[in-house]
């Protein structure tokens, strides 16, 4: 195969070719092996023994993404909208700790990011359309931002309220609700069901309260499930996709069979 811009961004953008799939299931376990090595790098006994060798294995890595980062960047028509998207991001972010850790020490274990990088295996298994599930749940939560701005609001403001009858209740018996934000603390913790059990009220009237929290917590917790997954069966829609990118704008998730892009209305290009 010709080593030219279409031939290569063919191989490191759309999965649905052989080379494609062939060149994202290498660079996924590339990254796997990446993020492994950054993981066993911060066990002392085994950077006691093996942190040179893991050292250079990071570098190693590192270049060979940076490499992989300037093909993407060279092949793909409009450099600068593929260095502001999401993977563009991602991508970048993978590879700089590695050069920060020159000046920053221990900056080098933020690599773990590089996992991130693993989403591009839902384009390998042509998995495409759970790529836009996750882009519909977004969808639905943009949606619903009023009402659960609304709903957190009004969740402050019983916390605030009952952290203050608490403090009210056990303050002068209970050294633990010595003021009204340890109050409020515990308020949270206890409407939410988490009970880390680190404050609990010791007065009859303190037990009688929280309990009614207790009880309402439940009922609370389901309420931005149910904001949410009402904005969701609105959104729902079934495409199947692929990973096609328009050469105009960088655009993935094409329907299939489709002729002209979904976003720009470029001509897509015939090579699938």
């Amino acid at each position: 195969m010709a080593f030219d811009k279409d031939s290569v961004r063919i191989v490191i953008f759309e999965a649905d070719t052989p080379a494609g799939k062939r060149f994202d299931v290498a660079l996924i376990i590339c990254i796997l092996l990446s993020v492994l090595a950054v993981m066993l790098d911060s066990v002392a006994s085994i950077h006691a023994r093996y942190g040179d060798w893991l050292y250079r294995i990071e570098w190693a890595f590192t270049l060979l993404f940076s490499i992989e980062y300037a093909l993407r960047l060279w092949c793909i028509q409009h450099t600068w909208a593929y260095a502001r998207s999401f993977y563009g991001l991602v991508d970048l972010v993978g590879i700089i700790p590695t050069y920060l850790s020159l000046w920053l020490a221990g900056s080098q274990y933020f690599l773990v990011v590089r996992v991130i990088r693993v989403l591009r295996v839902f384009r390998v298994l042509r998995m495409v359309r759970y790529v836009g599930e996750a882009e519909l749940i977004a969808e639905a939560l943009l949606a619903s931002r009023r009402k659960i701005t609304v709903f957190v609001a009004s969740i402050v403001a019983l916390v605030v309220i009952f952290g203050s009858a608490m403090f009210l209740i056990e303050g002068g018996s209970n050294p633990n609700f010595a003021s009204i934000p340890d109050s409020v603390y515990w308020a949270v913790t206890t409407m939410t069901t988490v009970g880390y059990g680190d404050i609990t009220p010791l007065t009859t009237p303190g037990r009688i309260l929280a309990t009614l929290i207790m009880i309402m917590g439940y009922g609370i917790i389901a309420v931005p499930t149910g904001i949410v997954s009402a904005e969701m069966s609105i959104q729902t829609k079934e495409v199947d996709t692929n990973t096609q990118v328009c050469l105009q704008c960088n655009t993935e998730q094409h329907k299939d069979g489709a002729i002209y892009c979904h976003h720009c209305g470029s001509l897509l290009n015939d090579e699938f």
